[in-house]
């Protein structure tokens, strides 16, 4: 077996912090967390091949030391945004029209679907007399 191998963690309860480092905030294991420096999602399906950490491993049992693999900020500038089912950040979602749980494309379709419409709106003007 080669150092690599040897290094490597074979679950994720082999990253489980130490007694004397303090644990994350509350969250549930397949919770997403941001970066807030650079926008890195950490995504506990996919894990972080750049820093050797397999995928299934929860953002609260990775160790304090670990970084951000695309800013390299620590672990404490990242924020919890919920689950991969929903969007934006978690304490967020109840805020707002409706507008904080919608997807992405919902989010585009409502605005492309609003500037449509007034453009309609406008261009119909031109038949007024």
């Amino acid at each position: 077996m080669s150092d690599l191998e040897q290094d490597r963690p074979s679950s994720p309860e082999d990253l489980a912090p130490t007694t004397d480092t303090k644990p994350a905030a509350a969250a549930s294991d397949d919770d997403r967390f941001e970066c807030r420096a650079c926008g890195y999602k950490y995504n506990p399906s996919k894990g972080d091949p750049k820093n050797r950490i397999i995928a299934g491993t929860p953002f609260s049992v990775l160790p304090m030391t670990w970084k951000c693999p695309s800013c390299g900020v620590k672990k404490t500038a990242f924020a919890n945004i919920g689950t991969t089912e929903s969007y934006g950040f978690k304490e967020n979602q109840g805020y707002g029209f409706g507008v904080n749980t919608m997807t992405p494309g919902q989010k585009s379709l409502l605005i492309y679907g609003g500037l449509a419409v007034g453009i309609l709106i406008f261009l119909s003007l031109y038949t007024l007399n």
